[in-house]
């Protein structure tokens, strides 16, 4: 029988890891069992389907980021520069500026800027840099 789903090369493939990483016959075969239970409970397909996606979007990422035109290569580079000026007006200029001024006999309160809803964006961006990062000390891009 044929497995069209690819789904018996990956248990293939993890029963040789679980082979290498527990030389104990017993603790490979119970890591052996609970992989085998992901692939019927579906988890594993689920995970595959999620690395897929994963994949095609890093592949859309490298199209966007060798295009010419400014609004499609452009518009990461920006949501980076506004999250960065947001992030140094609120933690860094805003708080020496008041500093400055109320030393100086002109005391300013500085607004409140609602650093919350640009975190998420801010630290996801971080994070994709870190990653990119990663791929160029491995030389992989």
């Amino acid at each position: 029988m044929t497995d069209i789903t690819g789904i018996g090369s990956v248990l293939d493939f993890g029963g040789k890891i679980i082979d290498r990483l527990w030389p104990d016959k017993a603790q490979a075969d119970a890591a052996k069992f609970e992989l085998f239970k992901l692939q019927q409970s579906g988890e594993l397909q689920v995970m595959q389907i999620d690395a897929g996606l994963a994949q095609a979007q890093i592949k859309v990422n490298e199209v966007e980021a060798a295009s010419s035109n400014v609004f499609v290569a452009g518009w990461r580079p920006f949501l980076g520069w506004t999250c960065g000026a947001a992030y140094a007006l609120k933690f860094f200029i805003g708080p020496l500026g008041a500093f400055i001024l109320t030393a100086s006999g002109h005391p300013v309160v500085m607004p409140d800027l609602d650093f919350s809803d640009m975190a998420p964006l801010l630290f996801g961006m971080l994070g994709l840099g870190a990653f990119r990062t990663v791929e160029k000390i491995r030389g992989v891009a």
